[in-house]
């Protein structure tokens, strides 16, 4: 396979490629076929876009009319009948159902883009700088979101201060248990120097931090003191949504009610961009039109198979199936912890994002390229990539999830220098 082109003319900044070294070709629901026929089982499914595996034939068939029907492809924000198409799906299916009362906010096509949006409305609505963030926290590569982003290898690439930020231990970091009464505290003390933020963000789970889970206790905590000071509650759920945790919102059946909830990756279905924001009405009104305005907030072809996408939340059968694999996932790396119990190694997760914490970056890694090498696409996150983390299609088939884990089984054996 010739990656010349890659290696002399693509930008250093590349780096999947450089943990999958080979050219992809083609692909269908939970496998990617490279050009030399090399087929490989995708449990990392485009860092959590590929919720319904690659090329989906109904959303596939509905791009292709679309197309040949010459439908919008790009609108800015104009009208179009495949936005309306679109709303009025988002509206039946996720919103009504749910008695959930917000507006649709089209950001530029990306999860960063989604949480510049917020935090700008935030600010805008509340006259106020500061934002509340959390340890371990992943909200995206621009100024703003990396400003909320807290891994240092990220935030070091900035070139400016990444300011107006308060950061608060995560309910599983060291202090995150009273972290956020202390700070409530001290806002309440006239004498702390504290003033009351614009908005508390926050992830129910964090994927990129190493599948860190919030309890439904915690997170009452964080939005009850968001509306004691004023302060909007912002929940990032741009990768756990889209049914990765069992239900459409990672939140789901906790009581929660969000002020702004930013969401992309699986929400056009296909892997084509796009992300929106739902913003309550009072919020939104604080928009004047164009204040966050981008070139790509109209994208036809995500319309299109977002739209179809929303089909697999008119019934419990795609949710039930996450359940059960998402309790084989666990199952099985449960036994894997269990064979190495020299290692302490943790099991956590939700649905069908289950992870492994190995505690040590440079295994993990290695499991990463022994899997790759025996045909499985698998992609470490958290503190140092010390954490691996599963997320294969919601969509994908019991035989191709049985292989992988074999595979992921073997890789872990052969990294960890047992015969």
């Amino acid at each position: 396979m010739d990656m010349t082109p890659f290696e002399q003319s693509e930008s250093s900044v590349r780096g999947y490629c450089r943990a999958y070294p080979t050219v992809f070709a083609s692909a269908s629901n939970a496998r990617q076929t490279a050009e030399d026929g090399t087929s490989y089982i995708d449990f990392f499914a485009g860092a959590g876009v590929l919720n319904f595996g690659h090329n989906d034939p109904r959303m596939k068939a509905a791009m292709i009319a679309f197309l040949e029907s010459d439908g919008v492809a790009h609108s800015l924000d104009t009208y179009t009948t495949t936005k309306r198409d679109f709303i009025e799906k988002f509206r039946d299916v996720v919103l009504r159902p749910r008695d959930m009362d917000y507006r649709m906010q089209f950001t530029g096509p990306t999860g960063t883009n989604a949480v510049e949006a917020a935090l700008k409305l935030a600010r805008l609505t509340t006259g106020r700088r500061e934002v509340v963030a959390f340890s371990g926290g992943f909200h995206g590569m621009t100024l703003g979101a990396l400003a909320a982003t807290a891994n240092d290898a990220f935030r070091q690439w900035a070139g400016v201060p990444l300011t107006d930020v308060v950061r608060l231990p995560f309910e599983t970091s060291p202090g995150g248990d009273t972290a956020v009464a202390d700070y409530g505290a001290a806002l309440r003390n006239a004498s702390s120097g504290l003033t009351p933020p614009a908005a508390f963000l926050v992830e129910v789970v964090q994927a990129e931090g190493g599948v860190n889970l919030a309890t439904a206790a915690w997170l009452h905590q964080v939005q009850d003191l968001a509306r004691e000071v004023g302060a909007l509650f912002i929940i990032d759920d741009i990768q756990a949504a889209c049914g990765r945790t069992g239900s459409y919102f990672s939140f789901d059946g906790m009581g929660l009610d969000p002020d702004i909830i930013t969401l992309a990756k699986g929400l056009g279905g296909f892997g084509t961009p796009i992300a929106m924001n739902l913003n309550k009405p009072f919020i939104d009104d604080s928009w004047s039109p164009g204040a966050h305005t981008g070139t790509f907030r109209g994208q036809g072809l995500s319309f299109v198979a977002g739209t179809v996408a929303l089909d697999y939340f008119t019934d419990d059968v795609l949710m039930s199936e996450v359940a059960t694999k998402g309790a084989v996932i666990r199952d099985r790396l449960e036994a894997i912890a269990a064979a190495h119990p020299e290692q302490d190694w943790e099991v956590r997760g939700r649905g069908m994002m289950q992870a492994l914490d190995t505690g040590d970056g440079a295994f993990a890694k290695r499991v990463q390229q022994a899997a790759f090498e025996t045909g499985l696409l698998i992609g470490p996150c958290g503190t140092g990539g010390q954490v691996i983390k599963l997320i294969p299609p919601l969509t994908i088939p019991d035989e191709d999830l049985a292989e992988g884990l074999d595979i992921l089984d073997k890789a872990i054996t052969t990294a960890a220098g047992v015969a």
